[in-house]
């Protein structure tokens, strides 16, 4: 299954300081972190497909709610990975803006209950992010 965010709003005050994460970060809905640079990931991990999402690896530490993500592609364009929700906040983000070849790591503190997706594609702008869904999971 593919998954192509985007969305087209006004300016918002966060536009305005110079935020320009992602434009799905705008609500309450949402947890946006920048990932701190690290050596290596830890869990489960999948590669999304190069074509259009940038051979994105996503890994999921389940036991400490963290979330991995690999730069593959020197493109100039962010690595993302996004988890999806039934409980607690819909939408995790964790952006990798240290550049290709490094991994970043996000830590989401989500419910135990209920399923999450897991998703990874590129930020290309503030408005599109293509993503693909990779897998299922549920802590309960």
């Amino acid at each position: 299954m593919v998954t192509a965010v985007g969305v087209f709003a006004a300016p918002t005050p966060s536009m305005a300081d110079g935020d320009l994460y992602f434009v799905g970060c705008e609500g309450a809905y949402a947890s946006c972190q920048t990932g701190v640079k690290v050596s290596y990931p830890v869990g489960v991990c999948t590669t999304a497909p190069a074509s259009t999402y940038g051979a994105t690896i996503v890994c999921v530490e389940y036991d400490g709610d963290y979330v991995y993500v690999k730069d593959n592609d020197a493109d100039g364009r962010s690595a993302m990975a996004r988890i999806d929700s039934e409980r607690g906040l819909a939408y995790r983000y964790c952006r990798n803006t240290h550049g290709a070849g490094s991994w970043a790591r996000c830590n989401f503190n989500w419910s135990e209950a209920g399923q999450k997706q897991v998703r990874a594609g590129v930020r290309v702008n503030y408005a599109t992010m293509p993503l693909r869904h990779l897998w299922s999971f549920s802590n309960n």
